[in-house]
């Protein structure tokens, strides 16, 4: 564990009273007992960043490298201030905790939000407020999900909801990962339902646009003014559900030269987004 107090090095770690000079490593691992919690660890300085911007309390502790150290001051010093462990640790001990060799200098345990799940209220309240939004139909790549997020962040799409299916991925250390901190910025919801959500959506005024393999239009239609839109996107292998994709009120076609089928969903759905939302 390395310790450090020179100036221009970086803040000290917080030690807890309890701690002396030859105590080990703060393990990153979940809580035993009674007050055992759901923990997730946020990889990459860009990631943890994001995450104290939004919601500093939800950090439970840190762990860091040297070089990253000289970066978190402010961090590290909010975390101090509510004694939480903060950490400076060896490369060996930061790609332990982390569970991966990508965690880019720093890892933060955090407390994860639980998913909100959608009501007809909801997609009235988003659709008043014009906000388009994106439907995963079972994506079910962790980091599928992380690239959508990212993109989704960069473009300024608010939300994402995902079916509540076991074959849907949800936000995971290793989406956060991949996101960069885009899952700060982009709320994801779940749905009980979602045939009957992108029902909802259409009811509620929504263009809900269907990317298909095959069979859309070869352009993406920019929704009439002042009307929101809702991109549905499939899963990896089998597409979007063929009832889910009936219910869309338009389907599009990324066209291409037959090479190779489709697209990447998470490249599909950065090329939708800019269709549909930024070139607006």
């Amino acid at each position: 564990m390395a310790h450090f107090s020179k100036r221009g090095q970086g803040p000290r770690p917080h030690r807890r009273p309890s701690q002396g000079a030859g105590a080990p490593a703060i393990s990153a691992s979940r809580p035993e007992g009674p007050e055992r919690r759901e923990e997730l660890k946020l990889c990459g300085l860009g990631a943890v960043r994001a995450r104290f911007a939004r919601d500093p309390g939800s950090i439970q502790r840190l762990f860091f490298d040297l070089a990253t150290s000289k970066q978190i001051g402010a961090i590290c010093k909010v975390l101090a201030q509510g004694k939480k462990v903060y950490r400076c640790v060896e490369p060996a001990e930061l790609e332990k905790i982390a569970g991966s060799i990508h965690h880019g200098g720093i890892v933060a345990i955090v407390s994860p939000p639980a998913l909100r799940v959608t009501t007809s209220a909801d997609v009235k309240d988003w659709a008043r407020r014009g906000e388009p939004l994106l439907v995963l139909d079972r994506v079910g790549n962790a980091h599928n999900l992380g690239a959508i997020a990212r993109t989704a962040a960069f473009f300024g799409l608010p939300r994402i909801v995902i079916p509540d299916d076991p074959a849907a991925a949800r936000p995971s250390e290793a989406s956060h990962r991949v996101a960069e901190g885009g899952l700060e910025y982009v709320e994801v919801w779940q749905t009980k339902d979602l045939l009957a959500f992108v029902r909802d959506l259409t009811a509620a005024g929504y263009e809900v646009v269907g990317a298909a393999t095959r069979g859309g239009r070869p352009d993406a239609p920019r929704p009439a003014e002042r009307k929101p839109f809702a991109l549905v996107l499939g899963n990896e292998e089998h597409g979007i559900a063929p009832a889910v994709l009936a219910a869309c009120t338009r389907l599009v076609t990324i066209p291409g030269h037959g090479k190779v089928e489709s697209l990447n969903v998470s490249v599909a759905a950065a090329v939708l987004m800019w269709e549909l939302a930024a070139r607006r």
